[in-house]
C-alpha cells in the first residue's frame, strides 16, 4: 500500500460512519469499507472506500448483513451515493 493511500483510508476512517452521518448521529468511529460493485469479489481500490462502524459495516442492518440490494432498499441510498458524499467532505 502506498503513502497517499494510507493516508486517504485514515482520512475516510477519521470522518467517522457515512450512514450515521446521514442519520444524524456524527462521529462514530468507523471502519473502512471497499466499495466492490462491478468488480467481483476483489477488493475495490482503496480510493473506493467508504467509512462505515461495525454495526453498518458487518451487522446485521449492514451492507455485508443486508448485501448490497438489502441495505439499499433498507436505507434508500446506494454505497456509490455514500462514496460520492466521502469524496465530497475530503475536498
Amino acid at each position: 500500500m502506498t503513502k497517499d493511500e494510507q493516508n486517504h483510508l485514515r482520512k475516510v476512517a477519521e470522518l467517522g460512519c457515512i450512514v450515521c452521518r446521514r442519520l444524524g448521529y456524527l462521529g462514530t468511529p468507523a471502519e473502512v469499507h471497499h466499495i466492490r460493485s462491478g468488480r467481483g469479489w476483489g477488493r475495490a481500490s482503496h480510493f473506493h472506500t467508504i467509512p462505515l462502524c461495525p454495526e453498518h459495516h458487518r451487522g446485521n442492518t449492514g451492507i455485508h448483513g443486508l448485501g448490497t440490494k438489502g441495505f439499499v432498499k433498507h436505507y434508500r441510498f446506494t454505497e456509490q451515493e455514500l462514496l460520492e458524499e466521502v469524496k465530497d467532505l475530503l475536498k
